[in-house]
């Protein structure tokens, strides 16, 4: 049987076209269930207050650093979305006298326009808000050269060069509505991919590259930081990729309920537990990786009773 139409984007493969029973099993998930889905390889916590939230995000940075040295460098990557965890990170390096000059970082991504990669003078501009929000903030003498500083730009060669000779230690990143990690959207139905959804295996295939997003992503990135203003937001973008994400030890998820819905952080907290691969919902595919951790603000995950507002 054919699988169903998208019904929030027609042409597009994503979640709505999953079965719908596994959908409804999603949507009864309490908070305390969602934590009890954790098993060998995948791990669930909560977190009761988002100050404590956020600083264990921001400690995740320290954890990694801590493990950097000339010899030996270390570098985790980091989403744009959260960004609340940036500032703690700055201030825990300065407080703590932490010399951080041989450790690495990896910008997840960037908007693509107009043939490259936007500037760091865009509005938008994801390097200028790792910048301005993180390292610029961190004592000249603790932080890492420029050269430690890994940014996706529109020629990918260099950045997917340096994930073969710096250890990753995590992986950051938070969920979007569309169940991407960065900007690892579900791919358009077409050429051979119709009736069905690519395979997980040609979609772990996928290294950094340029990416057309999908509609809910545009609406979704427009609703956070454009007020709505869908026309202020690029429609392309260059992510980190599948490939790159194998090569961090732990990919660590970070979900306050900003970014994806109540519905949406059950959907993927039950298909990653239950190693229920489906390219129509990218984060899905962290299932088959060996160390991933989920961490909600458990006020964020709302529910998923239908009713009048």
């Amino acid at each position: 049987m054919a699988r169903p139409e998208s019904k929030v984007a027609k042409g597009w493969w994503d979640y709505t076209t999953l079965d719908e029973e596994l959908m409804a099993d999603a949507a009864k998930l309490t908070p305390e269930q969602m934590v009890q889905l954790s098993r060998p390889g995948f791990e669930v916590r909560m977190y009761d207050t988002l100050e404590e939230f956020y600083l264990a995000e921001a400690l995740e940075y320290i954890e990694a650093w801590r493990q950097s040295t000339d010899d030996n460098p270390v570098g985790i990557c980091g989403p744009i979305g959260p960004t609340e965890q940036l500032p703690l990170v700055a201030r825990l390096v300065n407080e703590l006298q932490l010399d951080i000059r041989s450790a690495h970082f990896w910008g997840m991504d960037e908007w693509y326009a107009d043939g490259k990669e936007v500037p760091v003078t865009h509005p938008l501009s994801f390097e200028r808000a790792d910048r301005e929000l993180c390292f610029d903030r961190i004592d000249k003498k603790l932080v890492m050269p420029d050269s430690h500083l890994h940014f996706p730009k529109a020629d990918t060669k260099p950045y997917e060069e340096t994930w073969n000779s710096v250890r990753c230690a995590v992986m950051q990143g938070g969920q979007g509505e569309v169940k991407h990690w960065a900007f690892n959207d579900p791919p358009k139905r077409e050429g051979q991919w119709v009736d069905e959804p690519p395979p997980p295996e040609e979609y772990r295939k996928l290294g950094t590259r340029i990416v057309e997003l999908h509609p809910m992503t545009l609406i979704q990135n427009a609703r956070t930081s454009g007020g709505g203003y869908v026309a202020g937001v690029p429609t392309q973008a260059i992510t980190v990729g599948p490939r790159e994400t194998w090569k961090a030890e732990r990919v660590s998820i970070w979900q306050a309920g900003n970014h994806d819905n109540p519905f949406g952080m059950r959907l993927t907290t039950l298909m990653i537990a239950k190693k229920i691969v489906d390219t129509s919902v990218p984060m899905s595919l962290l299932a088959d990786h060996p160390n991933v951790r989920f961490s909600f603000y458990r006020h964020g995950l709302g529910t998923c009773e239908t009713e009048m507002h």
